[in-house]
């Protein structure tokens, strides 16, 4: 892994931490971080009384560059990942399903956009 590629993935893995702790003050429980399967990944799946959120989260040097790096190629295969998370945890299955993007920044607090999309 070069160094560009693994001073990215820190901040990944610390804008990820920033998002969950973020998300726990706002009273959600963290159901999984980095849940992976064939079909795709999802940064962050927790929940709040019935409604279980599929959290994306983009750290960039500006929120606006943060905000256009989820295309539409991303948004398919959050929705196939959930899909398959939804399969293998069938007690979420009353959950109200919200796919939220956090956008992290610079120093600055994540911005957290709820229900960023829905898929097609």
């Amino acid at each position: 892994m070069t160094a560009v590629k693994k001073t990215a993935y820190r901040t990944g893995v610390l804008a990820e931490a920033l998002c969950r702790f973020a998300l726990r003050l706002k009273g959600y429980r963290i159901v999984a971080s980095r849940y992976r399967s064939p079909l795709g990944e999802v940064d962050i799946i927790a929940s709040r009384g019935g409604c279980l959120a599929l959290v994306e989260v983009k750290a960039r040097a500006t929120r606006a560059d943060a905000a256009e790096a989820v295309g539409m190629r991303q948004r398919e295969r959050l929705a196939r990942a959930a899909g398959d998370f939804l399969a293998r945890h069938p007690h979420f299955a009353a959950h109200r399903v919200r796919f939220d993007v956090m956008l992290v920044a610079g120093r600055r607090w994540p911005v957290h956009i709820e229900d960023a999309w829905r898929p097609e």
